[in-house]
């Protein structure tokens, strides 16, 4: 399996020479440097999960349009061969199980949470949705200054064009399904 950096390099790279963007205008939309810009796109940099999401917003395109390579329409993924991306000094694990495609709108995540674990997110785009099941462990997500605490079995749905933050206050790992809807 090709590591996400170099997909990504990959995948920033034809964006941009598709859309015939320089790699200053990249910059400026996504408030990335123009060095570390030309760092991923040759593959020299292992960017985190929240320069991903700069790229992505700033772009206006969908995180996994960047980590991953075209899917066959069907097929079996298995965890042991999705690349982990991990933030918060592992405490925060995503496995990208099913990446954006523009006929789908959506794109869908496995996430662990170890105790104590935190990562604070940028808004996804205008009228962009997340949609949260949590299956092991207690989730803390600060929306809108609202806090909701969400239950293993329970879930939420809230527009994510917005900053907001995911928690693990408790003692256990939370384990939860996210599915996030981009608008057309």
């Amino acid at each position: 399996m090709e590591e996400i950096h170099l997909i990504l390099a990959k995948n920033l790279k034809e964006y941009r020479e598709r859309k015939k963007l320089s790699l200053e205008k990249v910059s400026d939309l996504t408030g990335v440097s123009k060095t570390m810009i030309g760092q991923i796109e040759r593959g020299e940099s292992s960017p985190t999960i929240t320069t991903i999401w700069k790229i992505a917003n700033g772009l206006k395109i969908s995180f996994t349009s960047l980590i991953h390579q075209y899917q066959p329409d069907t097929k079996v993924i298995l965890k042991k061969d999705v690349q982990v991306l991990a933030e918060d000094n592992g405490k925060y694990r995503v496995y990208p199980f099913f990446p954006f495609h523009d006929e789908r709108r959506f794109e869908g995540y496995t996430v662990e949470i170890e105790p104590g674990g935190f990562l604070s997110s940028d808004s996804h785009g205008e009228g962009t949705e997340e949609f949260i099941t949590v299956f092991d462990g207690e989730l803390m997500i600060h929306v809108n200054d609202m806090e909701y605490t969400i239950k293993s079995g329970d879930s939420i749905r809230f527009k994510a064009d917005r900053p907001h933050t995911y928690q693990n206050t408790g003692e256990a790992i939370i384990r939860l399904s996210m599915t996030i809807y981009y608008p057309a």
